[in-house]
């Protein structure tokens, strides 16, 4: 039996490539530590600036289009052998909503994201969610 025993692995999902490889490793880990999957996915209305009505309509259409884009990862992590996969797409600060969730053993992430600016500023996601996570966390490159 591994040390860690990993309950529940959330994957921070913004559908990069990073991101992919971080769901990757993440349903492997789900896999070996017989673990539920959590696929977190969040529509970023920080990095808008001023919150419109305009941007606060755009970003329900994005979450939509995640929540669907979500449920195809769902079915890959389950025909894969996950038993248990929960989805979770919010609007608001990545950094503060994958640093909050509730029963959570370990956090895996991609290195960087598809916001150019953070790329600039060393994955700053990933950096926030290092600092600021309860539980372990795996940053996937």
């Amino acid at each position: 039996m591994p040390k860690n025993n990993y309950k529940k692995i959330a994957v921070a999902i913004d559908f990069s490539e990073q991101s992919l490889n971080a769901f990757e490793q993440a349903t492997e880990l789900a896999l070996q530590y017989d673990a539920t999957l959590m696929l977190v996915n969040v529509v970023d209305t920080k990095s808008f600036g001023s919150i419109s009505a305009y941007d606060l309509k755009y970003a329900e259409e994005l979450k939509k289009e995640n929540i669907s884009k979500i449920e195809n990862l769902k079915k890959t992590g389950l025909e894969a052998g996950v038993k248990e996969i929960e989805t979770v797409v919010e609007t608001g600060s990545p950094k503060g909503i994958l640093t909050q969730l509730p029963d959570v053993s370990l956090i895996v992430c991609g290195a960087t994201g598809l916001n150019p600016f953070e790329k600039m500023v060393l994955g700053s996601v990933a950096e926030r969610i290092v600092r600021h996570a309860k539980c372990d966390v795996l940053i996937v490159r």
